[in-house]
C-alpha cells in the first residue's frame, strides 16, 4: 500500500501549496497500475491518449484545461466507446486521482437489473436514498449501461436503470450528487432503450467523454 501512495504521488508537483500534474507521469502511473491490475500486456494506446487526458483533467480538478476542453467540473462522465476498448479498466484506474469528496464505486449495470430481480425496488435504495447526514448520493459508476435485462419482479416492469438515473438527476439538481457511466450505447440506442425523457437528463448529468470508433479491442 505505500509503495502505491509513493507511485501516485510521484504524478504530481507542488508548487505554492497547488497540485500540478505531469501528463506523462500520470500515464505511467496509470500502466504501472494497470499491468499490477489486468497484466502485463496492459498498455496504453497512443489514440486514447486524448480520451485519458480529458478524465485526468476532469479528475483532478483543472479548471484552466477542463473550460479548454469543454468539460463542466459540476457534471458527471458518460465514457462512451467501443466493446472492449477499455473503458471499465479506466474508470477503474482513475479512482486514485479523484479528491476523497469526489470518489466513487462502480457497478455494473447487469449487476444492479439481478438485484431487483431477487429484492424488488429496495434494491435501487443504495443507489437512489442518502441518509439524513449525508450531503448528496455517494458516487457510483454504472458500468455498461444498456447490458442489462429488462427486468420483473413478482410481475412488475422496471426499466431499472431509466429509475436510478432519473432519481439521480433530481439529487444532482438538488445536492450536485454526481454519477458516471460506461457505454457502447450511442445516443439514438440510449433514447430507443430509455425514452427521450431520460436522454434530455443525461445532456445535464454527463459530459461525453469518448474512445476512437476504431479503437483496439483490448480484451
Amino acid at each position: 500500500m505505500q509503495n502505491h501512495s509513493n507511485s501516485f504521488e510521484s504524478t504530481f508537483q507542488i508548487i505554492n501549496g497547488r497540485k500540478l500534474y505531469d501528463f506523462k507521469n500520470c500515464l505511467t502511473y496509470i500502466e504501472k497500475q494497470g499491468k499490477i491490475r489486468y497484466g502485463y500486456s496492459f498498455k496504453i494506446d497512443q489514440q486514447d491518449l486524448p480520451t485519458l487526458y480529458k478524465l485526468l483533467i476532469y479528475a483532478i480538478k483543472d479548471e484552466n484545461n477542463a473550460a479548454k476542453a469543454n468539460i463542466d467540473l459540476h457534471k458527471g462522465i458518460l465514457l462512451s466507446g467501443p466493446i472492449g476498448c477499455g473503458k471499465t479498466s479506466i474508470m477503474q484506474l482513475i479512482k486514485p486521482f479523484f479528491v476523497k469528496a469526489a470518489e466513487y464505486k462502480i457497478k455494473t449495470c447487469r449487476e444492479i437489473s439481478f438485484e431487483f430481480a431477487k429484492n424488488g425496488y429496495e434494491a435501487l435504495a443504495p443507489y437512489t436514498e442518502k441518509s439524513n447526514y449525508q450531503p448528496k448520493l455517494p458516487g457510483y459508476c454504472f458500468d455498461d449501461l444498456g447490458a442489462e435485462q429488462q427486468i420483473k419482479h413478482f410481475g412488475n416492469d422496471c426499466n431499472v436503470m431509466a429509475e436510478i438515473l432519473i432519481t439521480r438527476y433530481e439529487h444532482f439538481v438538488a445536492n450536485q450528487s454526481i454519477t458516471h457511466i460506461t457505454t457502447n450505447l450511442s445516443a439514438s440506442e440510449i433514447e430507443k432503450l430509455y425514452g427521450n425523457r431520460l436522454r434530455s437528463r443525461m445532456r445535464s448529468l454527463f459530459n461525453l467523454i469518448t474512445f476512437e470508433a476504431n479503437a483496439r479491442d483490448k480484451r
